[in-house]
C-alpha cells in the first residue's frame, strides 16, 4: 500500500543569498504532513522515521506542520502528546523548527503547541528565530486565515542574513516580497492521489498546480513542496508517495575571474 512504504528521501542543493562568510553549507530535513492517526500512521510508524532522519545526519530539521489527523476514516486518534512524542527523538544539532497546520488548529492549537514544545520542538506562529546564521521565518496557517504576511515582513526587515520561511500551506508565497527567497511547505500531499492523464483531481491550493508538489523556481525565489508522510481524508497514496526533503543551503557559487574565464 503506497501509504505505507518508507518516505523517499528527495534532495536538493539551493543556493542562499546573504549567506554569511565563512559559514559551511546546513543540512535542513523538511518534513510536513504526519497526519498521525490510525490506520496508517500510528506512533510507532513516525517513531521509524524518525530514526531514519537521524542517518541522515541533518544539521536542522523543519516540520511544515499537520502534525495530527481526524479523517472520519480513522482506526484510532491519538492525542497530541502521544502524537507528537516520537519527535522528542529527533536529534539536529541547531534543533526542530515547526508550524502548525490546519489539522492542528481544528484538533487543539493551544494543545499542539504544548505537547511539541515538551518534546523540544519550536513552534512559530508569524514570527522569527535565528538558528545557525539563518533567519527562520515561521508562518502561521495559511488555509485557516491564520497567516500574516505583513507580520513577517515586520519581522524580517531589521535582521541581516538569508530567510528561510517554514509554512504548512505555499499559497503564502505571493505575499511575500523576493528577500524571503526559499519557501518550506507542504499541505497539497503533491496531490495524495495523481493519476496517469488525468493528474492530480485535488492539491488544497487556490493556485492549482502552481506550488502542487516538489522543488519550483519563480525568479529569483526557490520553493520547496514536500508530499508529506502520512494522509487525510482517505488512508491512501497513489502515484504520490511520501517522502522528505534533505535540503543543503550553501552560499552562492564565486563568480569566475577574468583570467578562468580566458
Amino acid at each position: 500500500m503506497g501509504a505505507l512504504r518508507d518516505p523517499t528521501v528527495r534532495t536538493a542543493t539551493i543556493a542562499m543569498a546573504d549567506w554569511p562568510k565563512g559559514q559551511p553549507p546546513l543540512r535542513v530535513a523538511l518534513l510536513s504532513d504526519l497526519h498521525v492517526a490510525g490506520p496508517d500512521m500510528p506512533p510507532e510508524r513516525l517513531a521509524r522515521i524518525v530514526t531514519q532522519v537521524n542517518a541522515l545526519r541533518p544539521d536542522l530539521v523543519l516540520i511544515a506542520g499537520d502534525l495530527v489527523s481526524d479523517k472520519r476514516v480513522s482506526t484510532h486518534r491519538y492525542a497530541e502528546t502521544e502524537a507528537v512524542a516520537p519527535l522528542g527523538g529527533l536529534r539536529a544539532r541547531h534543533g526542530v523548527v515547526a508550524v502548525l497546520g490546519n489539522h492542528d488548529h481544528w484538533r487543539n492549537t493551544a494543545g499542539m503547541r504544548r505537547a511539541l514544545e515538551a518534546n523540544r520542538v519550536t513552534v512559530l506562529s508569524n514570527s522569527v528565530t535565528r538558528r545557525a546564521g539563518l533567519i527562520l521565518a515561521g508562518a502561521d496557517d495559511d488555509f485557516t486565515g491564520r497567516a500574516d504576511p505583513a507580520a513577517l515582513i515586520r519581522a524580517v526587515a531589521p535582521l541581516t542574513g538569508p530567510v528561510v520561511t517554514l509554512s504548512h500551506s505555499p499559497d503564502i508565497v505571493p505575499d511575500l516580497p523576493e528577500r524571503f527567497g526559499l519557501v518550506l511547505a507542504g499541505h497539497t500531499h503533491c496531490g495524495q492521489v495523481a493519476l496517469p492523464l488525468i493528474g492530480r483531481p485535488a492539491t488544497m491550493s487556490r493556485y492549482g498546480d502552481r506550488f502542487a508538489c516538489g522543488l519550483i523556481r519563480e525568479g529569483a525565489r526557490t520553493i520547496v513542496v514536500g508530499a508529506g508522510l502520512g494522509t487525510s481524508v482517505l488512508p491512501i497514496r497513489i502515484g504520490a508517495p511520501p517522502d522528505l526533503w534533505l535540503i543543503e543551503l550553501t552560499a552562492p557559487a564565486a563568480p569566475a575571474t577574468a583570467a578562468a574565464a580566458r
